[in-house]
């Protein structure tokens, strides 16, 4: 059984709302009920900090040596080619 309830938004952030619920082809109404329902499940996923380290292998490469010449490369910065190893 549902119970009625009234809340009050800024009209900004109620536009917003009601954005979203459009790109989802859900009403306002829907939309919240979804919100709340996912923060009262309380099954936030436990991330990792470690996940953001060794992403990639280098293979090797030493990137701060280099880093000049990248970075010129990158924004074709003549200047910065001209100071190369």
């Amino acid at each position: 059984m549902m119970s009625r309830s009234q809340i009050s938004l800024e009209s900004e952030v109620q536009r917003r709302a009601r954005k979203r619920a459009g790109d989802l082809g859900v009403s306002l109404a829907e939309y919240i009920r979804r919100l709340v329902a996912r923060d009262l499940a309380g099954s936030h996923p436990v991330v990792d900090p470690a996940a953001a380290f060794d992403l990639g292998a280098s293979g090797g490469s030493d990137v701060a040596r280099n880093k000049q010449a990248m970075v010129a490369d990158a924004f074709g910065s003549r200047r910065a080619k001209a100071r190369r190893p």
